[in-house]
């Protein structure tokens, strides 16, 4: 049995961490090399740095903010955003990234996951998918690319199945209609996709409780929790966290570890 993880994620814009609500209205939430020294200090697991308008703006992931963070941190480190060749996967690796997260790219360019995946190994490819729910006439989730700006009109779970078989690691996966709400994660969604690959899925967006983090273990059956405002915010600790799902009897790694 693998442990269950909990991963901070750092949205950032214009070189700070920001959080929206279904992916607009963003606020400023800190500094990102000092949230993820506090959060890697309070015991999470893992952390998933975002350049969230790096592939809308078409530039590269802000390099200097992923050194800084990355060395600052002890614990393994994702970084997304506007990465579209192995050169830039490989600049990332370079810079301190443990991983790289695919979104926009991949859906552009399939071969990037696999040429990713042969050259740096499946561990270090993650691919990032984005869902919104269809219309209530029509079953499913929409893959959005660009931020959330682009619908593809890719399914999800097609997609996933995909990502899987191209050799993609794990996958992000986050629901647009969940993001920023904090009315807990979409775990029809989470469910659908973590019970067709066979690779770790993140469940991503809408934790605002201890209640939702547990229902996307028990009932999503996610590898790991995204989480980002209740966070931030400081409505809940790692540590609180961590120490009700223990409670649960569910296979975490405990702070002292």
């Amino acid at each position: 049995m693998v442990a269950l993880r909990l991963i901070p994620c750092l949205d950032v814009a214009n070189g700070r961490v920001v959080k929206g609500v279904n992916f607009v209205g963003l606020r400023d939430a800190g500094d990102p090399v000092e949230l993820a020294c506090r959060y890697s200090n309070e015991g999470a697991d893992e952390l998933v740095f975002l350049d969230i308008a790096a592939s809308h703006e078409a530039r590269a992931t802000l390099l200097d903010i992923v050194r800084r963070t990355a060395e600052s941190v002890t614990i393994p480190f994702t970084v997304g955003g506007g990465i579209s060749s192995i050169e830039g996967i490989k600049e990332l690796l370079r810079a301190g990234a443990d991983k790289i997260s695919l979104n926009s790219s991949a859906v552009r360019e399939p071969e990037l996951i696999s040429k990713g995946a042969s050259q740096f190994g499946s561990q270090c490819i993650v691919v990032a998918i984005d869902a919104k729910r269809r219309s209530q006439s029509t079953l499913g989730w929409d893959v959005y690319v660009n931020g959330g700006r682009k619908n593809t009109g890719l399914d999800a779970l097609s997609w996933a199945n995909e990502v899987c078989a191209l050799g993609a690691g794990e996958i992000l996966l986050t629901s647009m209609d969940g993001d920023g709400t904090q009315k807990g994660y979409d775990l029809d969604l989470t469910r659908t996709i973590a019970d067709s690959v066979t690779i770790p899925v993140i469940a991503s967006g809408g934790a605002g409780c201890l209640e939702h983090v547990y229902q996307a273990f028990n009932e999503g059956n996610a590898s790991a929790a995204l989480l980002a405002s209740l966070l931030h915010d400081q409505d809940l600790s790692i540590e609180q966290i961590k120490s009700y799902l223990l409670q649960k009897n569910l296979l975490i790694r405990p702070l002292e570890y």
